[in-house]
Formats: structure tokens, sequence, C-alpha cells
């Protein structure tokens, strides 16, 4: 079976990368909006998230490979070993993550901020073509001045004591470029990605733990019935006209109304203006044969949320225990809290462990882990809108989504794959670090290959001890989150198609 692990597992990422693809025109088709698309930001949008999804699918294959090298009993297999062949394949995943990572700095710092902004400088009629890319290239700049800092930071930055006091400067400044040259730049990068994984972190903190308590508790607890909404709507709209009759009934006789009944009337006009959009999308709604579909597979859904909740609970467990083996058995903040091996039973690492014996249960499960933070960090995404501290930015809702809405969701979701596999190190340490291998001395560390994951994680000790941090603040978010979803009701069949402070006025993409 082992000869043929390699060839299924070229096989399975082939045919991985075919799904991303289409998934990921698909995802983006769905909620781009008809009216406002473009096809610049719709290439930008689908290539961003494809190669978010891709980044989060070079994990698994990390881990494979560097479990691949060993038999079960311990030992090398014949052609893993010589350290030369072992080091070139640890090398071409290194360049796998070189590339993808070096391609997510173009992304965020380049090619998604000149989208935008291009995109932005098109609401003025006024400005041709050149002056568009002329304006755009100039706000991007300051991104592009960020991103070159960050790498001669990590680049200049020594890991290591650097030489005493006794050196003369030429010996000091010739210790700095040895460094950048013993690296191969795997320092710069490092920091610079390390930099943009602590922004993910606070996206997985708000939409991922958000969005792994909304979107099982909305598929067990369902949406409210279409034909009671249009009644409940109804009803709304009857006793809005009549209250209006009533303020206009004022003024018949010729008087002017009151500044407080010309408010309330402009209130009143504006609400009812909002219940017919609603009737109209509810009407939609009846008739789409995707509702019927979705009633019928209401058991389906039900028993899709609640092994949705198991496995929120699952993580969140991993985590905390994960979080206390660090806190009693690492050396403390100075290391990043960084441990070797699982002191603590951890339910997910053993649960992995478990599963080598059969290929490829545990190779799968690690790559569902992966796809789980990244559905729920859209379904946080797509249920809380794009902020910014308490202001919100942009909604993301079907058919409805601003070009400049979907480049921000991709830039986020690019930013939470990121620290996604810090999460993942974090549900299960030992088998993150190296796979199923195992060693026949009592020193792992000699006898075992690290995946390359780990390197780029651990890189810099005071990003690992944000990280740490980082995770107990996802567990309360969580907490958090699934208290308030518990507590919130139904959500309406039309959820976020209609709301009152809606900008996109035209229902000609709904209704035509």
């Amino acid at each position: 079976l082992a000869n043929y692990k390699l060839p299924l597992c070229c096989f399975n990422d082939s045919l991985l990368l075919q799904v991303i693809l289409a998934f990921c025109w698909v995802y983006i088709r769905k909620f781009q909006s008809r009216q406002e698309s473009e096809v610049v930001s719709t290439i930008t949008a689908i290539c961003a998230l494809a190669i978010a999804l891709i980044t989060s699918a070079l994990l698994p294959v990390d881990i494979f490979l560097v479990s691949f090298m060993k038999y079960p009993n311990g030992t090398y297999k014949e052609w893993a070993a010589n350290n030369e062949t072992r080091g070139q394949i640890e090398d071409t995943v290194l360049y796998g993550y070189y590339t993808l990572y070096s391609i997510i700095l173009f992304c965020v710092f380049l090619w998604i901020p000149f989208v935008y902004f291009y995109y932005e400088e098109r609401d003025d009629d006024n400005v041709n073509k050149c002056s568009q890319v002329k304006n755009a290239l100039k706000y991007t700049v300051g991104f592009i001045i960020v991103c070159v800092v960050l790498l001669l930071i990590g680049a200049f930055v020594p890991l290591q004591a650097p030489p005493g006091q006794n050196s003369t400067q030429w010996e000091k400044v010739q210790y700095l470029f040895e460094e950048l040259g013993s690296g191969h730049g795997l320092p710069a990068l490092s920091f610079s990605i390390s930099s943009l994984t602590l922004i993910g972190m606070l996206a997985v903190i708000t939409y991922t733990a958000y969005g792994m308590s909304v979107l099982p508790l909305n598929l067990i607890k369902g949406t409210r019935s279409v034909l009671y909404e249009r009644l409940e709507n109804t009803e709304d709209i009857e006793d809005v006209e009549h209250q209006i009759e009533k303020l206009k009934a004022k003024c018949k006789d010729g008087r002017p109304l009151s500044s407080r009944d010309r408010h309330n009337l402009q209130e009143l006009e504006g609400k009812l203006q909002v219940l017919r959009r609603r009737g109209r999308h509810l009407e939609i709604a009846e008739r789409n044969c995707c509702t019927k579909v979705g009633s019928a597979l209401r058991p389906f859904k039900i028993l899709l949320g609640v092994f949705f909740i198991l496995v929120a609970l699952l993580f969140t467990v991993a985590l905390f225990i994960s979080n206390l083996d660090k806190a009693f058995h690492s050396a403390g903040i100075s290391t990043g809290f960084i441990i070797f091996g699982t002191n603590l039973t951890n339910p997910l690492n053993e649960l992995l462990l478990a599963l080598q014996p059969v290929f490829p249960l545990d190779y799968i499960l690690i790559t569902i882990i992966t796809m789980y933070f990244v559905l729920t960090s859209m379904a946080g995404i797509r249920n809380m809108g794009i902020w910014f501290f308490w202001i919100r930015l942009y909604k993301i809702r079907p058919k409805r989504t601003r070009p400049q809405a979907l480049l921000f969701l991709c830039m986020i979701l690019l930013l939470i794959v990121l620290h996604t596999s810090y999460m993942i190190y974090s549900l299960a340490p030992q088998y993150v670090m190296y796979g199923s291998q195992k060693y026949l001395n009592t020193s792992c560390l000699d006898e075992c290959t690290v995946t390359r994951s780990y390197l780029f994680l651990h890189k810099f000790w005071f990003f690992s001890t944000i990280y740490y941090f980082g995770n107990w603040a996802f567990i309360g978010a969580f907490l958090i989150g699934l208290v308030v979803s518990c507590c919130r009701g139904k959500k309406s069949v039309i959820e976020g198609e209609v709301e009152a402070d809606d900008s996109d006025m035209s229902d000609d993409e709904y209704v035509h």
C-alpha cells in the first residue's frame, strides 16, 4: 500500500485543485452584484480566493511528505535514508511555501489594493483610464512601502546573538549580511508573513470564532416560514399605511403639518417602501425551487448542524488543552510558549494519530479541518459583514455584493488562512510537527523531520507568544458567539436581502 501512497496523494492534490477553482468561481459569482460587476475585480477576487484555499491545502501535503519518509517501525525508507534526498524533498516543500506566501504578499500589498483603488476611481466620471491607473498606483505605493519595510526588518534582525562589543563596525555589518545569506530569505519572508498573520489572528477571533457558532446553529434552527413572513409583512404594510393616512388627514383642511409630524411621515414612508420591497422578495422566495428543496432537506441540515457544533466544541476543547499544556510545560513567554510533543491528552491529536494506520484517513481529516476553518470564516463574514471597528463598511449578500466588498472579503480570507496554520498546530501540535513519524531512540528531535510549516510559524518567538494569547481570545470569542447565536431566533428566509439602510434601491436583478 505504501508504494501507491505518493501517486494517490498527487492525484488527490490535482483533483483538489480543480475543486478549489470551481468552488471559487461559483462562490464569487453567487455573491457578486449583477449591476456593478467588473471583469478585473471579478478575476482578482476569484484568483485571491483560490490562492487562499490552495495555501491552506499545502499543510496536509507538508505533513504527508514528512510522514511518507519513514516506515511504521521508525526507520527511514530506502529512498529517504540519504540526508541529501530528504533535504531535496524538504526544499521542494519549502519552495512551495515560498511561492504561495510570496503570492499572498503580492496580493495583499499590490494586486488587491491596486484593483480596489482603480475601481474606486471609476466613481468619478471625469477621470480617464490613464488618470485612474495613476491615482490607483499612488495609493498603492503606501502598501508597497509597508511590505518593503517588513521584508527589510525580517532580513536584518539577527536571530542569534551578534558579535561582541570588541568587534569592529565592519564585522558587525558583515555578520548581518552573512545572516541574510544563510537564511536564503526565509527570515525576511517569515517576518512579513508573521506580521500579516497577526492581522489574520484578529480576523480569526472576529469572524471565524463567530462563524463556528452561527453556521451550525443556523442549520439546526432553520429559517422562518415564508408563508408566515408574507402574512406578517402584509399586516405591517396595512398598519403603516393606516398611520400614514392618519397623518395626512391632519392637513386636509389646508393646515400644514408640524415639523414632528413631517418627520414621522417621512419615516413611515421609508418604512413602507422597505416593507413593499420585502413583500416582493418574499413572493419570489416562495416561488423559488431552492426554498422548496431546502424544506425537503431539513432533516439533513439538522444532522449537519449537530455535527458542525460537535466539531466546533471538539476544536475548542483541543485548543484549551493545548494552551494549558503550553502554560504548564513550556519555558514561558521568552520562548513563545513552544513545546515539543504533548504532555496532556489532546483528543484531536490522539484521533489523528489513531487514524494513521488506515491511509489516507488522517490526511483526509486534516484537510477537512483546514477547509472547516475556511468555510466557518466565510460564514462569519457573510453574517457579520465587513467592519472597521464599529463602522460597517460593506455587506456580503447574494447577487448584491459590491466589487470592493468582494476584494475585502478575499483579502480577509487570505489573512485568515495564514493564521489557520497556527490554529491547526495548536489543535494537534505533535501531528502538525512530525506527522505520523515514529522514532527508535528517546530523542525524536534528531531522528524526525519537522514540517516546513512549523519552521515558518516559529521563526520569531515573540510572534508565537502573541499567537498563544490570541488562542485564549479565540476561545472567549467563540463562547460569546455561541451564547449570542443561541439567544437569537430563526433568521428570515430572505435574511440580508432587504434592509432599511440599503443603498441598492433597485430590485431588478431579483425580479427578472
